[in-house]
């Protein structure tokens, strides 16, 4: 009997041993779980934000004419007409530079033409000349154009939008999809609430922006 008893108390041992066991291992699971699917949601959220931070940071510029590699250009915000020709591996020996801005600061979606002196032989329009080779002149008529026909932030386009000061195609985008998500905009000042358009940026487009 009492051997009985001993082997009855060694099976349930080793059943509460197993059981304890498999107890365990469900919640270290679940645990290991829950941390990897966090893991998971923080990585995640990184790369949204590195992405967020890339796009807010980095302007394109086309860079064509007497440089000795053209074609787009990935540029910091802020950059001068410079950089641009520094990235695009500097000038040839036979470019015009002398009525260009160097130190003027660049938008994206911008386009720079370096001029060859061949070229500027053949440029009897000084004014016209500024405008084709550094793309300032041109800038300023299309404000000019926006003061005339203001750029309805409700309805405008890509391309309609981006002809505003400091928007470039992606700041563009996003009014876009604020649109899609939160609906038309009451008021001119609501743009703010755009992700990248600070007091600084509304203070430029105020003038040339409206809502219907």
């Amino acid at each position: 009997m009492n051997d009985f008893n001993k082997k009855q108390k060694i099976i349930l041992g080793i059943l509460g041993a197993i059981v304890a066991g498999f107890i365990c291992y469900y919640v270290y699971a679940k645990d290991e779980t829950n941390n990897i699917e966090e893991l998971e949601g923080d990585f995640e959220l990184q790369e949204e934000n590195t992405e967020e931070s890339y796009s807010d940071d980095i302007i394109l510029v086309h860079v064509s004419g007497a440089v000795n590699n053209e074609g787009i250009v990935e540029l910091k915000v802020d950059s001068r007409i410079s950089d641009a020709i520094e990235k695009a591996g500097g000038i040839k020996e036979d470019a015009y530079t002398e009525e260009i801005n160097l130190a003027y600061k660049l938008e994206d979606g911008m386009k720079i033409h370096i001029p060859t002196k061949q070229e500027k032989q053949q440029t009897n329009n000084t004014q016209d000349y500024i405008t084709t080779s550094s793309g300032v002149i041109e800038k300023e008529k299309q404000k000019e154009e926006t003061k005339q026909k203001k750029v309805n932030i409700n309805t405008a386009l890509q391309a309609e939008l981006e002809t505003l000061s400091g928007i470039g195609a992606s700041t563009a985008k996003k009014i876009i999809a604020y649109r899609k998500e939160k609906g038309t905009f009451k008021k001119i000042e609501d743009i703010k609430n755009v992700s990248g358009i600070g007091e600084a940026k509304f203070e430029k487009i105020k003038e040339y922006i409206t809502v219907k």
